[in-house]
């Protein structure tokens, strides 16, 4: 196997080795395109969550005022038993007939 590479002149082992650099060559360059796509697309997808990140977040500003939602649930659901025995000491006459 050696034989035919003894027999190749300085120009043609030159040729091959610029042929692999070449071909090296284009082929980091064709993978520095994937890369830079890639990157592009990750960095759409960022602005995209940092868009989305700052409505969410004044969507949730308002959370800890919710707290205060239980105890008025409760004074409603309180008057809503004291109207609902009225409206049936109201009725109550009415159905006894």
């Amino acid at each position: 196997m050696t034989a035919p590479l003894a027999a190749l002149s300085f120009n043609e082992y030159w040729a091959i080795a610029l042929s692999i650099a070449f071909g090296s060559a284009v082929i980091v360059a064709i993978l520095l395109t994937v890369l830079l796509e890639a990157v592009g697309s990750i960095e759409r997808s960022v602005d995209g969550l940092l868009e989305i990140a700052g409505q969410v977040g004044s969507n949730t500003a308002n959370i800890p005022q919710l707290e205060a939602t239980a105890p008025v649930l409760a004074l409603i659901v309180e008057e809503a038993v004291v109207q609902d025995g009225y409206m049936n000491a109201l009725t109550d006459g009415f159905g006894g007939r």
